[in-house]
């Protein structure tokens, strides 16, 4: 392995380490999401119609969002409302203790539990306020390095290519290339996968009637992008919301979610498992890990790092030392 090559992977892994100290994860996903989407909007040569069709989908994701809070705030309330009873009841019958009684005993849980928070109510608002702009500049970043991803601080001259300055930064830009593939074969895969987990779910939340059927779906899909994790989340609120109604549907939900997992075991196994390889537990150990170190980004990003790693280490062969002379 070249000097160049070595601090290029230097480089590279004092930045991910600069990511998780800092808290500027919320950045670096933004950059690696935005530059995937403007690679795909790409439909020729020319990159002005993918950067103008990037900026009509964030206009459209945002008013989505908005719509999505919306909705958050009044169907979150009301499927408190109706499941809790039904859970507490269940509980009742399974001599479970709860730390709740009714839904005006977990309010005022809740409600102490805020009062608690309201002290730290301005690093909240500073913390929201960082995210946001973090968002903002990484949509830039991504659009800046779509556009022209060239790092060249002097003019190009014919004996650029001899001086370390220039070899440092083509190992860097490849360090970068092949960590974006890892996280584009990742994503597309599990983005593929939510689509697919979605539509099935949408269609069983519509033929059965279920109410709230726009925010559960939106949320099923969010949630289908956190490998294996997500999954858990979105179909609690599933079954949650089938008990309120009765029974035998919320029996029927859980055997429906129970099929749709055994079908997503060999989506898993073909489309993810075909192009990233790697094991459940490999897999849910770099989850809790990346959970650890920059929560829900560092488990969007934990499959793709596994990846990466797997690559770099099968394209440099092991050089073994020589045998010692007789």
């Amino acid at each position: 392995m070249t000097k160049p090559a070595k601090i290029s992977y230097a480089f590279l892994a004092l930045l991910l380490l600069l990511v998780c100290v800092m808290h500027l994860s919320t950045p670096f996903v933004t950059v690696l999401f935005s530059y995937f989407a403007l690679n795909k909007l790409r439909l020729g040569r020319g990159k002005g119609l993918a950067v103008g069709l990037f900026a009509l989908l964030v206009m459209v994701l945002a008013l989505g969002a908005y719509y999505f809070v919306l909705q958050a705030f009044v169907a979150v309330p009301k499927i408190a409302t109706t499941t809790i009873p039904s859970v507490i009841e269940f509980a009742r019958r399974h001599e479970i203790e709860l730390p709740f009684s009714d839904y005006e005993s977990l309010k005022a849980l809740a409600r102490d539990t805020i009062t608690e928070q309201v002290a730290g109510v301005g690093k909240y608002a500073k913390a929201a306020l960082f995210e946001v702009a973090a968002f903002v500049i990484g949509l830039v970043v991504a659009v800046s390095l779509f556009v022209d991803a060239r790092f060249q601080l002097e003019p190009e001259t014919p004996a650029a290519s001899d001086n370390i300055y220039t070899a440092v930064w083509r190992e860097i830009g490849e360090r970068f290339h092949v960590f974006y593939q890892s996280f584009s074969t990742v994503m597309g895969a599990q983005i593929l996968i939510s689509l697919i987990n979605t539509a099935l779910t949408t269609a069983f939340l519509l033929l059965n009637h279920f109410p709230y059927a726009v925010f559960i779906i939106a949320l099923t899909f969010l949630c289908g992008l956190l490998p294996i994790i997500g999954n858990l989340m979105s179909n609690t609120l599933i079954v949650g919301v089938a008990l309120t109604l009765s029974p035998n549907l919320a029996l029927l939900a859980l055997l429906f979610l129970i099929l749709l997992h055994k079908l997503e075991y060999f989506l898993n196994s073909k489309i993810i498992g075909d192009r990233i390889k790697n094991p459940m537990w490999l897999t849910l150990l770099g989850l809790v890990i990346g959970e650890t170190l920059m929560g829900i980004p560092g488990m969007i990003l934990a499959p793709a790092v596994l990846h990466y790693i797997k690559v770099e280490a099968s394209r440099n062969k092991f050089q073994s030392s020589p045998p010692p002379a007789p």
